[in-house]
């Protein structure tokens, strides 16, 4: 097996990973589970579509669609977090550095 080869299945494991941690934390988090009772719809870019299946490693629209909004339901506010608690700390605390 070559290097490119066992990258590629390396990149497909992790992203088979990516989405079945994204599913199973959306089903734990109630947002899955229940019946599929609303429709989405739109027009995007078939390039975008088939990058993100490739990415995804997810071949059904169907399916793109929920780990892509199960991604966006379960995203953190970290970023919005850390940025509000600058200034918080004393500038002279020692966090041993």
């Amino acid at each position: 097996m070559s290097a490119s080869e066992s990258g590629d299945q390396h990149r497909k494991a992790l992203a088979e990973l990516r989405v079945r941690v994204t599913l199973e934390t959306a089903h734990a988090a109630g947002l899955l589970g229940g019946a599929r009772s609303a429709r989405v719809a739109g027009r995007v870019p078939a390039e975008l579509v088939a990058a993100a299946k490739k990415s995804a490693g997810i071949s059904s629209d169907t399916d793109l669609i929920e780990v892509a909004l199960a991604r966006l339901a379960l995203e953190d506010d970290f970023g919005e977090k850390l940025v509000r608690k600058k200034g918080v700390l004393p500038r002279d605390v020692d966090i041993e550095f």
